[in-house]
């Protein structure tokens, strides 16, 4: 298989496995709760739902999206659960969005060199 083959695979099992995740960071509700959980450390369900203007059940379904997607993860202390963000999903988006931000430079230069002649 050629190298480009290789880049192209490899480009396209990283979408598949990112376009999940995208769409749960889609949800302005959860973008903020992965923000708090981010800058805040582990929270509880009763801690996150403080300020949102939701329920406690709607909390916990946003949680329950964003842990499918392997954003957060619960661990449960005594009688409730605690929710922290999981770095390497965290990590795997970046690289994408470096990916696709490499992409664009190249793009852009072959278009600032095209414009140039």
């Amino acid at each position: 298989m050629s190298a480009s083959r290789a880049s192209a695979g490899a480009q396209s099992r990283a979408r598949a496995d990112s376009a999940p995740l995208f769409a749960a960071l889609g949800d302005e509700t959860r973008l903020r709760i992965l923000g708090r959980l981010c800058a805040g450390g582990p929270l509880s369900i009763a801690a996150l739902t403080e300020g949102e203007g939701v329920t406690r059940q709607a909390i916990t379904k946003h949680l329950h999206v964003l842990e499918g997607v392997g954003l957060v993860r619960g661990v449960r202390q005594g009688r409730e659960s605690l929710w922290e963000p999981e770095p390497r999903r965290l990590d795997d988006a970046r690289r994408y969005l470096d990916l696709i931000s490499k992409q664009w430079d190249q793009v852009l230069g072959r278009l600032k060199t095209l414009v140039e002649r």
